[in-house]
């Protein structure tokens, strides 16, 4: 029997925590491996900006307009790569609409299911995660909170809790 795969997950960093918010990256981590990840550029109607949540994932306003891209490409590569897939978010209450938001921005329509990661954890994994995660981040290097890293860290502590060992390779972010 092959071995499981584990989930793809997906994570999205915001302009601040509240509705009038925006998605500024996305990452993901593919049930291959694979990674993905995009800054986003803010639509000249995305103005709201929060220091605090700058402070916490450590991107500039600027940055976003020098290295982003636009939310139609970015919304397209999430449909290229998860069409007809389900990708798993650990924060879905605060990811969805962000998610929503990228898609309504580019006029396009999500061609792939978002969903909580605690729809597929079992009893034993949720009893589990905070102490494996909190060895996993102890065990990494990295000490950004970024998209791709924050999706990498959740599909690892899942593989962790269910007992499938450690991703070849360790942890890389894209």
């Amino acid at each position: 029997m092959p071995p499981r795969r584990p989930p793809i997950i997906i994570d999205i960093e915001a302009s601040g925590f509240g509705p009038d918010s925006y998605p500024i990256e996305v990452g993901l981590v593919l049930d291959d491996g694979r990674k993905y990840c995009s800054l986003v550029v803010p639509r000249d109607d995305w103005t709201h900006w929060d220091p605090n949540a700058e402070t916490l994932h450590g991107i500039a306003r600027a940055t976003l307009l020098a290295h982003g891209r636009p939310v139609f490409e970015v919304a397209g590569k999430l449909n290229e790569l998860l069409s007809g897939r389900t990708a798993y978010s650990d924060g879905w209450v605060v990811d969805r609409p962000w998610l929503d938001r990228l898609y309504a921005a580019a006029a396009m329509r999500c061609e792939f299911t978002f969903s909580p990661l605690e729809m597929i954890l079992s009893e034993g994994q949720m009893e589990a995660w905070s102490d494996t995660k909190r060895v996993l981040l102890s065990e990494s290097q990295e000490r950004r909170h970024r998209a791709s890293y924050d999706a990498l860290v959740v599909q690892e502590t899942f593989e962790r809790t269910r007992g499938a060992g450690k991703v070849a390779g360790g942890l890389r972010h894209c």
